[in-house]
């Protein structure tokens, strides 16, 4: 147990040893600042010259989001259609079948909005040429768009008074060229020389111990998972993620994907203090967000050690933990800390089964999705948090009788509705769906469809119940993880989620960056004795008060009909 803990946390100090120094950087090279990545300027000029774009024409904050969705919009079409006729294309010499119409939908929205939820096996269901082309591409541009979306928001705060907010194609080619890129160069060759695949050959076959033939696939599985990583996307190569022997060896590869996953979102929280000029107040965010970390780790892992109590009920020893799903590689304390580190950041790959986790367990992942805002995915874990800052904003001055203001900025009607609106939206896409999926399942479980409603949980009752709420839960959240003993490749599931993923992904991009722009453009007021400080540990608190108190609200209804109430029938 002490190696295992020894693992967990050199792993989480390496994390911060490479997110602090990471942070400096990106602010310095959204800043235009002087880098010792300069040397790519030719190529990003090239990229610019080749698409007709001028990296210096400002934008305010309605032409970012424009920029944005329109281009989203292009490779959705794009993607669509290589999914459904992959079969026609090369690159394909283990001949994997096209996607259904329904599950290329989810497929690609998945893909294209950070999410990677993955309704298919991932080895078998596409392409060589799908999984380089559109998948891989994608996650370097997901990944891209919630940091550009970042960096609008950290322009909005720079200046006193400004509609100036620079220009989108700037931040996203740079997010690529000077971050993405570079760090999945690394992380690939660390994978591929500790035995990960990285080549175009197609599946291998040996003969195995026990005189079966087997067929193993393979492909350039390294290069996808280093970015799978970095970009926080989750979506694996193997079907079975990075529980995979092939996509996560042994523990240095471990320890790298877990480091990869969250140096990003670490570093943009610090790179938002550099950027703006107020450490202070990035630090003090940093602190909530690992509180908040931590608060959910510590129980995950006492949860994973203590075991199964029904298997103990059998007078059967569990010296390392609760071992059902989990990879022996690996163990429950490492395999604890990826869960967390996973929802928290919405990654979602996983080295062990969460549907396999304790109850309990089962509930912290939950939380970490809805909660969305510790961390987070690249660059959109700070655009939710700032949703939950404006509400404390708002009630702190209520409660104290001043004007809300942040930064300078006076927070009135408008943009206090538009939080309201972002932050009821993520209750209403779970719940809806959660209770429609429950509806359909007890009511229409014997429809004539494809695959029977009643056919959709392998685990009835409360874990059922907890499976369809995932479900949805990690699409909301752009997340991306299951708990696997639902049958979700079906129509009712691909494209139910399908229309989650889009809403739960652009409209919580939309709404604080709305909100940013219409602070950035009012009058600037001075700091002074009435001004209500958001950089202080008693606002800290009060911000973690909201968002415990907003999400015990919206989500304990269901939860306890979930994982609360499985964990009670195991320890009656």
């Amino acid at each position: 147990m002490n190696t295992e803990l020894l693992g967990i946390v050199a792993t989480y100090v390496l994390t911060l040893i490479i997110a602090i120094p990471l942070g400096k950087y990106l602010a310095k090279v959204f800043a235009g600042e002087k880098t010792w990545t300069d040397f790519l300027k030719p190529i990003e000029n090239g990229i610019y010259k080749l698409a007709g774009i001028n990296p210096n024409q400002q934008m305010n904050w309605k032409q970012h989001m424009l920029a944005l969705l329109t281009i989203n919009s292009v490779w959705l079409v794009y993607g669509f259609f290589v999914l459904l006729y992959q079969d026609k294309l090369p690159l394909n010499p283990d001949a994997n079948p096209g996607m259904t119409p329904d599950l290329s939908f989810n497929t690609i929205i998945s893909f294209v909005v950070n999410c990677n939820l993955q309704h298919y096996s991932g080895e078998t269901g596409v392409s060589y040429l799908t999984q380089q082309f559109v998948l891989m591409f994608l996650h370097f541009t997901s990944a891209a768009t919630g940091i550009a979306a970042a960096v609008v928001f950290f322009k909005a705060f720079r200046d006193k008074t400004t509609t100036n907010l620079g220009n989108y194609w700037e931040f996203f080619v740079k997010a690529i060229t000077r971050l993405l890129l570079p760090l999945s160069v690394v992380v690939a060759l660390v994978l591929t020389f500790n035995g990960t695949p990285s080549s175009y050959a197609g599946k291998d076959q040996f003969i195995s111990m026990q005189g079966d033939t087997v067929n193993v696939s393979r492909g350039p599985a390294a290069q996808m998972i280093a970015i799978k990583h970095l970009g926080t996307n989750g979506g694996g190569w193997f079907g079975a993620n990075s529980a995979h022997p092939l996509e996560n060896p042994n523990y240095i590869t471990n320890m790298t994907e877990a480091i990869s996953q969250m140096i990003i979102p670490m570093a943009m929280i610090l790179a938002f203090g550099y950027f703006i000029r107020k450490r202070k107040l990035a630090n003090t965010i940093f602190a909530v967000m690992t509180i908040g970390m931590f608060m959910l780790l510590i129980p995950t892992i006492s949860s994973e050690l203590g075991g199964n109590p029904l298997i103990a009920k059998m007078g059967i020893s569990q010296t390392t933990g609760a071992m059902e799903g989990k990879e022996v590689r690996f163990g429950p304390m490492a395999t604890a800390y990826w869960s967390t580190i996973t929802t928290i950041v919405s990654t979602g790959s996983v080295n062990g089964m969460h549907d396999s986790t304790m109850p309990l367990t089962g509930l912290w992942q939950l939380l970490a999705m809805m909660i969305n805002s510790f961390f987070g995915g690249c660059g959109v874990g700070l655009l939710n948090y700032f949703v939950y800052l404006i509400v404390a904003v708002f009630i702190s001055g209520l409660m104290v009788g001043r004007t809300p203001e942040f930064l300078g900025h006076k927070v009135e009607a408008r943009e206090v509705k538009i939080a309201a609106i972002i932050t009821l939206l993520s209750p209403f896409l779970v719940m809806a769906g959660t209770a429609v999926a429950s509806f359909v399942f007890m009511h229409y479980g014997n429809a004539d469809w494809a695959v029977k409603p009643g056919n959709w949980l392998n685990n009835p009752g409360f874990h059922g119940f907890s499976e369809m709420l995932y479900e949805m839960t990690s699409s909301n959240a752009n997340n991306g993880s299951g708990f696997e003993g639902l049958g979700d490749n079906n129509i009712f599931w691909n494209v139910s989620t399908g229309f989650v993923l889009i809403l739960g992904r652009f409209l919580p991009i939309i709404g604080p960056v709305a909100i940013a722009g219409l602070l950035a453009q009012k009058k600037y007021i001075p700091e002074s004795a009435g001004t209500l400080k958001t950089d202080t540990k008693t606002f800290a608190l009060m911000t973690f008060a909201v968002i415990l108190v907003l999400n015990a609200l919206s989500y304990f209804p269901a939860l306890a009909l979930g994982p609360i109430a499985e964990y009670f029938t195991m320890i009656k």
